[in-house]
């Protein structure tokens, strides 16, 4: 029972594959939005991430040790893709919220 905590990778596959697909959403080098279309389709494009954190949130029992492992693995993964620190910060936060969220939610 106590070992099912630390079984983390397909925790750790489904964060690598939320950060592919922020990374492919909008590069780090990349310049931010302009013009409203742009900006609905970033936020759409968010929007569906954050709708698969929720899905998976749903499915899989979550402690803390394995919310914690997420939010480092995806802080740090987009620390080193280039990202400045405080909008990293930011999603990192957003992404957790919505993984403690869904997870009550079952």
């Amino acid at each position: 029972m106590l070992l099912s905590w630390f079984q983390t990778k397909e925790l750790d596959e489904f964060a690598d594959s939320i950060v592919a697909r922020l990374i492919e959403i909008l590069p780090p080098s990349g310049a931010a939005p302009s013009g409203k279309k742009a900006f609905e389709r970033l936020r759409r494009q968010f929007g569906a991430t954050f709708d698969r954190v929720d899905a998976f949130a749903r499915t899989k029992p979550l402690n803390l040790y394995t919310k914690a492992r997420f939010a480092n693995r995806v802080r740090w993964a987009l620390v080193e893709a280039g990202y400045a620190r405080e909008f990293v910060a930011t999603l990192t936060q957003e992404l957790v919220t919505h993984l403690t969220l869904a997870a009550r939610k079952k």
